[in-house]
């Protein structure tokens, strides 16, 4: 693959607009199907769950909860209260492992493509249908092999027991986002309409309670909405729609969260190197910048080196009409995540130690990490041991892959937004957006458009038919008359010009 990232180069659109997920899989080398050896060894697999030496989990309440489109269910939850009082989280994921060994074809054919990459109108995964939406898969009803971790919480939230097992379940039930956002909705009295709603409630007390902790402690919370592109079967870009992340979402991701972390902190406190998703705290260069960013939109800002005070400030930003802005500023301050074998901790989610397990389907380094697991269960710490060199070759290329995946997703959206924005000018339909002034300068506003998540321009001759004059003391810009504009102000706008080969728009006020 060329070297492209960090670069001013982008995908290019397809001939069509059908084309253009072929035209950005090929720019990013994105695969279009499975060799030959690794479909064969797929075709091979067993799909008897053989329960033999393993923890028998089928009577227990356990269900998965995923948006309504998903076809896959690598994850389920379950949830009971010991003779103590104390909450039982069980977090169960798709064993994987059991079908995927090492060095075979199929186990070559994950690690080369790192991740699965999901584009707007396909998924290229990580592993054949066989496993993802055949046998891995946790369908209701249906006995299934998971890799399970059972947490036990105290009333204070405080993980007091952790063990692990290999296991087979059967999941009784398949939750959407929507019917789990229904239960709690509907609080107590939904609670004790049945004993699974129970459970299911239950569920979400600890989950927000255990977000509370973590954003205490001084974790990040940076919520900026994911947006679904809506294509029609021609590939043309219908509209965006922005994917909730309310308390069913929270509760699932708080689950798989405290999962992470169990198994983080239970291999490497033990003397297991393991890769490790590594965040780190962003560089006193970068927060000095930041301040100075955030100060210019008229943001108050303290002492921003301290965690606590920096995730205080994302709370106070959270109302202000430049949130999506500003959230953007914030995360360009903060390092990236990465794979690494050598340190271990994360920044944005306050733990001192934290791995990724929960995405075997999904996610090589979570793979490796429950053969290691696995390992250290049955043989000890000396059994769940990976030479060095490879553990740090494997999270390398993990992490050159999730840029791929990453880019590769971000710029098909991108290519869809432009054509829209294209066809707007070339049918002379003139569609009015709200827009957020993210900066002013001497050539004009630079303004964001929240319902596209695209930026621009709109030029300082386009404002006002009277001379408007840039302030630079408070980096506004006014016209005689009272006419002024300032970063945070909402203004209308539609499109006027439309670069794509350098992704810009220039916008125009409507009149």
């Amino acid at each position: 693959m060329k070297e492209r990232f960090g670069e001013t180069l982008f995908p290019p659109p397809g001939k069509t607009p059908r084309e253009d997920t072929a035209s950005v899989m090929k720019f990013y080398g994105l695969p279009k199907s499975f060799p030959q050896d690794v479909m064969a060894e797929a075709r091979g697999l067993s799909k008897k769950a053989d329960p033999e030496g393993r923890l028998d989990l089928r009577n227990k309440f356990i269900f998965t909860c995923d948006p309504v489109t998903a076809r896959d269910y690598d994850d389920a939850i379950s949830f009971e209260v010991d003779r103590k009082g104390n909450r039982v989280l069980g977090v169960h994921i798709a064993d994987v492992s059991h079908f995927v060994k090492p060095g075979g074809a199929i186990d070559r054919e994950a690690y080369k493509r790192g991740m699965s990459v999901y584009l707007a109108d396909r998924v290229v995964p990580m592993l054949p249908e066989e496993l993802s939406n055949g046998v891995c898969s946790l369908v209701p009803g249906q006995d299934r092999l998971a890799f399970s971790v059972f947490m036990t919480f105290n009333k204070s939230g405080e993980m007091v027991k952790r063990s692990f097992a290999k296991s087979i379940i059967r999941s009784r039930a398949r939750f959407t986002y929507e019917q789990v956002m229904t239960v709690i909705s509907g609080g107590a009295k939904a609670a004790r309409s049945s004993k699974d709603l129970k459970a299911v409630f239950g569920v979400h007390e600890l989950a927000q309670q255990l977000r509370e902790k973590r954003f205490a402690s001084g974790a990040l919370d940076i919520e900026i909405p994911e947006v679904e592109v809506l294509l029609d079967t021609e590939g043309e870009m219908m509209g965006l729609v922005t994917r909730p992340y309310d308390e069913s979402h929270q509760m699932i991701e708080e689950c798989m969260v405290a999962a992470n972390e169990a198994v983080a902190k239970e291999l490497w406190t033990k003397g297991v190197r393991i890769i490790a998703r590594l965040h780190e705290p962003p560089e006193d260069e970068k927060i000095f910048t930041l301040r100075s960013e955030l100060k210019g939109l008229g943001v108050k800002v303290g002492n921003i080196t301290n965690p606590k005070v920096f995730a205080q400030l994302l709370k106070t930003i959270r109302n202000n009409p430049l949130y999506p802005t500003l959230a953007v500023m914030v995360l360009r301050s903060m390092k990236r995540a990465v794979y690494d074998s050598t340190a271990i901790g994360h920044f944005g989610l306050s733990k001192q130690y934290y791995a990724h397990f929960t995405s075997p389907i999904r996610r090589y380094p979570d793979l490796v990490l429950h053969r290691q697991l696995a390992a250290y269960l049955t043989g000890g710490v000396k059994a769940a041991r990976i030479p060095q060199h490879s553990l740090e070759k494997w999270a390398g290329h993990a992490t050159a892959m999730e840029d791929v995946a990453t880019q590769a997703e971000r710029g098909l959206i991108e290519i869809k937004k432009y054509r829209l924005l294209e066809e707007q000018l070339a049918s002379r339909q003139v569609v009015d957006y709200d827009a957020v002034i993210s900066k002013c300068a001497p050539i004009g506003c630079f303004v964001e458009i929240p319902e596209l998540a695209v930026s621009g321009l709109v030029h300082i001759s386009l404002l006002s038919r009277k001379y408007v004059r840039y302030n630079e003391s408070d980096g506004s810009l006014s016209a005689p008359g009272g006419g002024s504009w300032r970063p945070g102000k909402v203004i209308k706008v539609h499109v006027a010009r439309v670069d794509f080969d350098q992704r810009r728009v220039d916008f125009v006020p409507c009149s």
